[in-house]
């Protein structure tokens, strides 16, 4: 569907894109990540013929995309951009009607004109059930909001009806509601056979969304390929100069990207003992590996993806035998872990007959962080005696999110000293 060629842009004495090669498949949804400034917004110009390239070209279904007229272009690519500003006082759906432009004759006066009148009214009426705006569209558009606004061009760009959607930052204005919705709009027209090449602030629904990632880092092709090959912690290093953990996420099973702060200092004050399982800490592990505090968990089970991660990082873990119920020896070295922690952390685990020791042994802690982000009802297979132990937990402890989790170990461990 798109090749994009060796392509070059300059603005004014600034080398913005500087040999920038790639291609987008029929039917993918490719992003476009990286630092501010690093050239996507500008890449996207070039894909939509908007801005002809001083060097190599942009193909659509092999066509130059800036040989093309306007109106042809317009057939085969809609853009949704990052300004969402509108000057004149138009009314919504006339707005999201403007995406039929490119179909209409300049001089009217067709035969079949009533119906392609008909075929407009009809893709305007579902571009705007699609993206939610059917209730404000007789509304000016200057006298909606900003994520509003970005609806609004979002629909006149599905009203244009092209095979290719460009998204210059989609979910900028959003809330996170709207957000997901978008995100999960893309997705569905994706699978209908739209292509799309959205740049993507946000690297975790970057990761969530797309099927790659076209990774930009001063006008050039850093990296380019699947989420997980992309968004490489050396890598985005380098592209950011930032220090980040990237990991699965437990229930999306995504990659995570994860920013941490620089370290003023090799290590942090405090043990900690985390008690998890089944894919469920192993960010967690991370995250307070990578803040420098000393890390032990357990009781784990051989061939758990969390204690993998825990020997990667070489972590102190408490072991069973695979799919073994917790017996009585790693029960003690769980207790002793525990005692000797500055604070525990339980995280979002599915307890059972075989782990309800764990959750037994973070009773005896003096100071408790519980990471939750699903009920403990629905992963609760240990019965009443379970759901008292983990409610008494809560009640002493600290429940946090995982984004919350460091700001709330670093407290616990600063009120135990």
């Amino acid at each position: 569907m798109i090749r994009i060629e060796d392509v070059a842009v300059w603005l004014g004495t600034s080398r913005v894109l500087d040999g920038v090669t790639a291609t987008v498949e029929d039917g993918q949804f490719v992003g476009l990540v990286g630092p501010n400034g690093a050239g996507k917004t500008t890449l996207l110009r070039a894909m939509n013929g908007v801005l002809s390239p001083e060097e190599g070209r942009v193909l659509v279904n092999g066509d130059a995309v800036s040989d093309l007229s306007s109106k042809a272009a317009s057939r085969r690519v809609a853009t949704v951009p990052q300004d969402t500003s509108l000057s004149f006082d138009f009314a919504v759906r006339d707005v999201v009607a403007m995406g039929r432009n490119p179909y209409r004759s300049r001089f009217g006066g067709r035969a079949d004109e009533k119906k392609a009148t008909e075929t407009d009214a009809d893709a305007v009426e579902r571009a705007m059930e699609r993206t939610d705006v059917v209730e404000f569209a007789d509304r000016p558009i200057t006298a909606v909001s900003g994520g509003e606004r970005q609806r609004v061009l979002l629909a006149r760009a599905l009203a244009q009806d092209t095979p290719t959607l460009l998204l210059d930052e989609p979910t900028a204005s959003l809330d996170i509601n709207h957000q997901v919705r978008t995100f999960e709009l893309v997705r569905e027209l994706v699978r209908e056979g739209k292509t799309v090449v959205a740049a993507i602030h946000d690297l975790n629904l970057a990761a969530h969304y797309c099927d790659e990632l076209l990774l930009l880092d001063s006008g050039s092709v850093l990296s380019s390929g699947p989420p997980p090959d992309v968004l490489a912690e050396d890598t985005l290093r380098e592209a950011f100069n930032a220090r980040a953990v990237v990991s699965r996420h437990p229930v999306t099973g995504s990659t995570y990207v994860t920013a941490l702060p620089e370290r003023t200092a090799p290590a942090r004050e405090g043990r900690v003992h985390v008690v998890g399982g089944g894919g469920t800490v192993s960010r967690l592990l991370y995250l307070l590996s990578a803040a420098g505090y000393e890390v032990s968990v357990g009781v784990l089970n051989e061939g758990d993806s969390d204690l993998e991660t825990a020997r990667l990082l070489g972590l102190d873990a408490v072991v069973e035998e695979p799919f073994a119920p917790i017996g009585a020896s790693a029960r003690e070295a769980v207790e002793a872990r525990i005692c000797d922690a500055d604070v525990t952390v339980l995280a979002d685990v599915e307890v059972g007959a075989g782990n309800l020791a764990n959750l037994e042994a973070a009773g005896e802690a003096d100071s408790v962080v519980v990471v939750e982000e699903r009920p403990f009802e629905e992963r609760n297979y240990a019965g009443s005696d379970a759901a008292a132990r983990y409610r008494s937990l809560c009640e002493r402890g600290t429940v946090v999110s995982p984004d919350e989790l460091l700001s709330a170990v670093e407290a616990s461990v600063g009120a135990h000293s």
